[in-house]
């Protein structure tokens, strides 16, 4: 198996964090990062009592605790990188086809999609898909790649991950990624991947004012990188 290491963003997930941890299977990860986002309850310590190494980022933003995690491995040898939730939604025990197709098929990118896959019901709430099916037709029309989801599940070569020189800091992270991927000409594969509902509520499609934010940053984190290409 290629060295592996998993970087789980979490803010207030004491609840669930542990069940994450303890899901993800044994043998084929060699280090799991669990970044506090500056949590307020528990969740570092649950974390720590799994056999997580912790690291605390205290600016707030998705983005910003996965940099995090990404700079702790520079120089420790890994492969492969997988991102996941930690609110419990993901199955992280679904990694090991992402690490084989990685591994075994050489792709550079393999990304779950929440919507390919089974979904337990009211798990993905249609606010949930809007911006995913906005920003798969648009990345296809301006770059070729066809995305169905921007899910937070997905596996990528540490070296090709270095390459994207990734800079967004909150909600725009994993469709930065996906567009740099394409822009980048990467090897990728979209794989469907389970669903479940999160413990807790959502900090983004939980409330209006979170998916509006939302998807006004997926969408001008899309409009930017495209001015770019067509160097407007």
């Amino acid at each position: 198996m290629p060295k592996t290491a998993v970087i789980i963003p979490a803010f207030n997930e004491e609840k669930s964090i542990g069940m994450v941890i303890n899901a993800i299977p044994r043998g084929s990860v060699h280090e799991t990062i669990v970044v506090n986002n500056n949590s307020t309850d528990s969740t570092a310590e649950v974390a720590e009592n799994a056999g997580a190494t912790v690291l605390l980022e205290t600016e707030k933003g998705y983005g910003a605790a996965c940099l995090k995690g990404i700079n702790y491995l520079s120089g420790k040898g890994f492969d492969v990188v997988v991102f996941l939730d930690g609110d419990y939604s993901d199955y992280p025990e679904e990694m090991l086809p992402m690490i084989k197709l990685i591994e075994k098929e050489n792709y550079d990118f393999v990304l779950g999609s929440r919507r390919m896959g089974i979904r337990e019901k009211g798990a993905l709430p249609f606010q949930s898909q809007i911006g995913s099916i906005i920003a798969g037709f648009l990345i296809k029309l301006f770059w070729g790649y066809r995305f169905t989801d921007l899910g937070p599940f997905r596996a990528i070569k540490y070296d090709k991950l270095l390459e994207l020189n990734m800079t967004d800091r909150w909600f725009g992270w994993t469709v930065e990624m996906q567009i740099k991927a394409a822009d980048n000409k990467y090897n990728t594969i979209e794989i469907p991947v389970s669903y479940r509902k999160r413990i807790g509520k959502s900090k983004v499609t939980g409330t209006l004012k979170g998916t509006v934010m939302a998807s006004i940053i997926i969408l001008s984190t899309i409009f930017k990188y495209s001015l770019k290409k067509l160097k407007i």
